[in-house]
């Protein structure tokens, strides 16, 4: 279990990216959702112990992060949103590397070692390939290779389908998936499917706080009822932005399809069974509101 307890963080020019968040994360996947600029990279910065907090506390298991950080790194797998590597080594050579600093000295399970990852990963047909000419998702799955040396109990992953192609999402969603099982996943994004598709629990953050948290289906499950839609004009979307409490908006065909909040179902709508995104949109919104 992750603890994280009143984490805020100020940086110097006194931005308050982080304020007060706790979060209680167990073992398996839970997933961290929230708008670009919402504090999510700060907040995995943080747990990852490149930067400490300005006030509150971190715990893993026994294990207090902020005092001892050099013991949570030998437990820890992290991809940021962008990493770097030597361009001109090839997959194996660099696995290789990052596994020897991992600590793993002896020659035969280091080779052992990097040989399951490149399977595992799919990339064993390009482990004598040069990093610099992998695809966006082959340059994500070496990410997550480089992250599980060592047996992580705690993987963290920033933002890591940004940018793929629909199959290297389904096949990298996968892997995150099918090594959740025993280690804690913290998967930071905002790409909402990412989170329905994987995550059984999860929160939003939005301007360095948690304005939600809970089971994706037990929050779906309390908007059900109250998120109806309609297709409109795209000239008159403001005069129903004006009218409604319109959540999201999107084109389609020409049209705009707009979804709203009401308690009862408002004449010319449609129902619609509410998802996810319904539950992430109307949190947005809630906010911009209240502002």
């Amino acid at each position: 279990m992750l603890e994280i307890s009143g984490v805020s963080h100020v940086y110097a020019n006194g931005t308050r990216a982080l304020d007060n968040v706790s979060l209680s994360i167990p073992r398996g996947m839970y997933g961290l959702l929230g708008p670009n600029g919402a504090g999510k990279s700060t907040l995995m910065r943080t747990i990852a112990t490149l930067q400490t907090p300005t006030e509150g506390a971190i715990r893993f298991g026994d294990l207090d992060i902020l005092a001892s950080p050099d013991q949570l790194r030998r437990k820890l797998g992290y991809l940021p949103q962008d990493f770097g590597v030597y361009p001109r080594v090839t997959a194996f050579d660099m696995l290789d590397h990052m596994a020897v600093l991992k600590g793993i000295s002896v020659k035969s399970e280091r080779k052992a070692v990097v040989e399951t990852l490149l399977n595992q990963t799919n990339l064993w047909n390009h482990r004598r390939n040069f990093i610099a000419g992998f695809s966006g998702g082959m340059r994500q799955r070496f990410g997550i290779a480089q992250a599980l040396i060592g047996n992580p109990e705690l993987i963290i992953v920033d933002e890591p389908t940004a940018g793929l192609d629909p199959e290297e999402r389904n096949r990298f969603l996968n892997l995150l998936a099918g090594i959740s099982d025993n280690v804690v996943i913290i998967l930071s994004t905002h790409i909402v499917d990412d989170v329905a598709d994987l995550c059984p629990r999860m929160a939003v953050l939005t301007g360095g706080k948690v304005q939600l948290e809970g089971a994706p289906l037990d929050l779906i499950a309390a908007t059900n009822g109250r998120v109806w839609k309609k297709t409109i004009a795209r000239e008159d979307l403001e005069a129903y932005q004006e009218q409604y409490q319109v959540i999201s908006t999107r084109l389609f065909a020409g049209r705009t399809i707009i979804h709203i909040l009401a308690d009862s179902k408002p004449k010319g709508f449609d129902d619609v069974e509410a998802g996810l995104e319904d539950v992430y949109f109307t949190t947005l919104a809630d906010l911009r509101r209240a502002a």
